[in-house]
Parts: structure tokens; sequence; C-alpha cells
């Protein structure tokens, strides 16, 4: 999780909203990303989404099946929707999102009849760290 925290402080300082992602396979990070979504001006450009596209490239597969995700905030829906189009093993986030989520809040995508692949879902690891990042970016644009 140290690692997308640092993928989402870099995120925060371009000036995105702070969220970070990292894939492991075989507890070997193959992808990390930042969100990118103003500086690429793609609403799709998620760290999440950036971190499988990386994965998939490195592993030349489109199914993640041995690999685990760790991201800074409860995915959205969207997110949620690539993380099991993507097959991935495990999801591990770290704070909650009860406006945007769509794991545990909102659509709980996962719970869906409609979901074909729900990963094992982790939350709450580095949560202080990564919400005070968020808290702390939303807080400065306030300003």
């Amino acid at each position: 999780m140290q690692a997308a925290l640092d993928e989402a402080r870099a995120a925060g300082l371009r000036g995105e909203v702070p969220v970070g992602a990292v894939i492991t396979y075989k507890n070997t990070i193959i992808a990390q990303a930042g969100n990118r979504t103003r500086e690429l001006n793609d609403p799709t450009a998620h760290a999440e989404i950036l971190a499988i596209r990386m994965a998939c490239e490195a592993l030349d597969n489109e199914r993640l099946w041995e690999c685990d995700l760790y991201v800074t905030l409860e995915p959205c829906t969207m997110c949620a929707g690539a993380i099991s189009f993507a097959r991935i093993r495990r999801l591990y986030y770290a704070a909650s999102d009860p406006k945007g989520g769509g794991v545990e809040h909102g659509a709980r995508f996962y719970s869906l009849p409609t979901c074909h692949h729900a990963p094992d879902i982790y939350s709450g690891i580095g949560e202080t760290q990564a919400r005070d990042l968020l808290l702390g970016f939303f807080k400065d644009k306030r300003k």
C-alpha cells in the first residue's frame, strides 16, 4: 500500500485527485499509477484503470488472475467493473468513499447479479494516510 500512497502523493502534486494504485503479480509490483484525468483530459484515466492497462501489457494478457490491486480509495463503479473484467484476484483499498465508491457504497458492483467476477476485498489498509491526503487536497482547493 505504501507504493500506492506514493503514487497518490505524486498525483496530488500534479493537481490530480490524490489516488494511487499498484498491481502485484507473485508479490512483485508490475504496474503502478496515479490519477491522470486532468492531465490526459480523460475521465477514464483513474489510477486503477491506468494500472490495469499497464499490468495487462506487462503480462501480455487481458486477464490478471494471479494479480492483486492496492488502491488508496474505494474504487468507483467504473473501476470496480474494470477490476471484475480483468479478473483481479484480490482488491485492497485504503479509504472508503461513501460518496463515489462502488464497492461497499453506491452500486456495490460486486454484489450485483450481473457481476461475472468479484475479487476478494480487504479495506482499511493505510486508511488514515489516504484519508488525510484526500482531505488535505480538497481543503487546499477550497482556499
